[in-house]
């Protein structure tokens, strides 16, 4: 998986539409991670933490229903969104992915250019930054677009490092994320770091944004990790 880069899992077993839908999200830019059935799916949910799960609901195995439930009951995985994909287009079905936790639910045969923008929606909400949104805190403003930050309507010079990471700490102010977190999103799962990295880079980040003044936004928890704010 790139660093930063949305990651979509997608559990279809239906090779010729999980060959389609692969192919445009690649095309869009996100990093595709597949599953054929359910009990890989759930695996893959632990392996790869992704950023939003693309999920049929007929599939073998593990139904898609129920991984949506196990999902939407877990502290660690219920924020992240899915899309059920169903043939089943009766509204008592609807009703029910939806209240089974889904965040969306669309109805084969759909438009690709619709699945994709339902997805842009859902990623917005939860990583604005990597679909190039604006984000703000305080008197910090990154622009996820033109990779561009400002603080006080002054330019902070980042390099990519800081960039993905100030992005990743803009898009929840409060939450602590901790070391491991932080190597993972920031870096990506693929490439071996120490966690001894991110404090030189958190370092780095602190003395961009207060070079021209201004309180240190960022927030120390011992023995956890960081946050903003």
């Amino acid at each position: 998986m790139s660093a930063n880069t949305p990651c979509v899992l997608l559990v279809e077993d239906e090779p010729a539409q999980r060959e389609i839908l692969r192919y445009n999200l690649s095309a869009e830019g996100y990093d595709v991670t597949l599953a054929e059935n359910g009990d890989d799916a759930l695996i893959l949910i632990e392996e790869v933490t992704p950023d939003l799960v693309l999920l049929d609901w007929m599939l073998p195995g593990v139904s898609g229903i129920e991984i949506c439930r196990r999902l939407k009951t877990r502290k660690d995985t219920r924020m992240i969104p899915v899309i059920m994909l169903s043939a089943r287009s009766e509204e008592v079905d609807r009703v029910r992915g939806l209240e089974t936790g889904a965040d969306d639910y669309v109805v084969k045969p759909f438009s690709v250019s619709e699945l994709m923008a339902r997805i842009r929606t859902q990623l917005r909400r939860t990583r604005p930054a990597a679909v190039g949104q604006r984000l703000e805190y305080q008197d910090i403003v990154l622009d996820g677009e033109s990779h561009r930050v400002t603080r006080a309507d002054r330019e902070v010079k980042l390099g990519p490092t800081e960039f993905r990471l100030l992005s990743t700490l803009m898009e929840k102010p409060g939450r602590v994320w901790s070391r491991e977190q932080l190597l993972d999103r920031v870096w990506g799962r693929d490439v071996y770091v120490d966690t001894r990295t991110v404090d030189v880079h958190v370092g780095r980040l602190r003395k961009a944004l207060c070079r021209d003044g201004g309180a240190d936004p960022l927030r120390t928890v011992r023995g956890t990790g960081y946050a903003l704010g």
